[in-house]
């Protein structure tokens, strides 16, 4: 936006106390612009090395309790630029929860998912459905869900919690209950949503009680990652290469109303176009090495390193393996964008930019 020029500032300035007197003001030559030209966040773009994340977890799980009421063992992914959070709108922190270990039962109005990144033998109940946690799988906590943890297994499991703490935060909209009792009870039929609508290409005729939200908790990894071994045969896209969003089975929309959840396969040697668009981004690197280059800062990555890139920041990925694909999980808040029409997205031609 053009500087605004005011010619009556004394004027504005002498008006100021009176008014705010009466809670009001008018704008004045010191304020920061209103309106800018296109986004401009102080979210920096960062990135986490995974040998530095593991011995950080190592560290917080020989000395931080799990605590019953809903506090967990989390290390939480800080952004610089901010006051909290990873995003603008998303917290992004990996839980590390011990052999034996129970996170106890609670419910919050922000969406909240997992993402498995190591380990087997925990399990969760979400609204009295049970469900195994693997490494890969996708298990979702939508708003206001009851849902406890358990690890049953004989080694630490680690997983990546996302929620859209920030967003809520924001509007002012923030509900947590805890539960009196650690674990909920299970019921009769504890795969319940699964059964009914898992498949993804089929769902019950008749089906009268629809539910408003996705029914879906869980996403296996094998079919996630068979189904984007299938697209990899497809045309690229040129920003993304291979990229498949988890969908509600009930009307092929995101998996969650405020948190988009992308698989993404990087094939061998290739190098996509750059582009930027509203909303922001969380990497988590499963396989593969390569490089994101985010407004002209490369990140070199590997498997379990984390990045996180900016709103309307122009980035670019970069397979360096020539005869193996790499595989990210991302995480973004474009579905909350998209439904207040904010979501803006274009390419940019580095080289162009670069001259200008």
């Amino acid at each position: 936006m053009s500087e605004t020029v005011m010619s009556d500032t004394a004027q504005r300035q002498a008006l100021a106390e009176e008014l705010d007197s009466f809670n009001c003001r008018i704008a004045q030559p010191t304020d920061g612009p209103l309106f800018t030209r296109e986004p401009q966040s102080t979210m920096q773009a960062a990135h986490w090395k995974a040998a530095d994340l593991a011995r950080l977890l190592e560290k917080i799980g020989a000395s931080i309790k799990l605590e019953a009421g809903g506090q967990r063992r989390t290390l939480r992914l800080a952004n610089r630029g901010l006051p909290f959070g990873t995003t603008p709108t998303l917290w992004a922190s990996i839980q590390y929860i011990l052999p034996g270990e129970i996170a106890t039962a609670h419910r919050h109005t922000a969406s909240a998912l997992r993402f498995i990144m190591q380990g087997r033998g925990a399990d969760t109940i979400v609204d009295g459905e049970r469900y195994e946690m693997n490494e890969g799988d996708l298990v979702l906590t939508p708003a206001m869900a009851w849902h406890d943890h358990e690890h049953k297994g004989d080694k630490p499991m680690i997983w990546l919690d996302v929620l859209d703490i920030s967003l809520v935060r924001s509007m002012h909209a923030t509900f947590f209950e805890g539960s009196a009792t650690p674990r909920q009870a299970v019921l009769d039929i504890p795969d319940h949503s699964y059964r009914r609508y898992g498949s993804a290409i089929m769902r019950p005729l008749n089906d009268r009680n629809t539910p408003e939200l996705n029914p879906l908790l869980v996403y296996p990894a094998a079919r996630a990652q068979e189904a984007l071994r299938l697209a990899a045969a497809l045309p690229p896209d040129p920003f993304d290469d291979t990229a498949l969003e988890y969908v509600n089975p009930l009307d092929g929309g995101p998996a969650l109303p405020t948190i988009g959840t992308v698989l993404q396969s990087l094939r061998p040697g290739v190098h996509t176009q750059a582009h930027r668009h509203t909303g922001s981004v969380v990497y988590y690197v499963m396989r593969g090495k390569g490089a994101t280059v985010v407004n002209g800062t490369t990140f070199e990555w590997g498997a379990g390193d984390f990045m996180a890139i900016p709103p309307w920041a122009v980035h670019e990925h970069i397979n360096r393996s020539d005869d193996t694909p790499a595989m990210l999980f991302q995480v973004n808040d474009i579905p909350a964008l998209r439904k207040l029409g904010l979501y803006r997205e274009e390419a940019v031609d580095v080289a162009e930019a670069g001259r200008n």
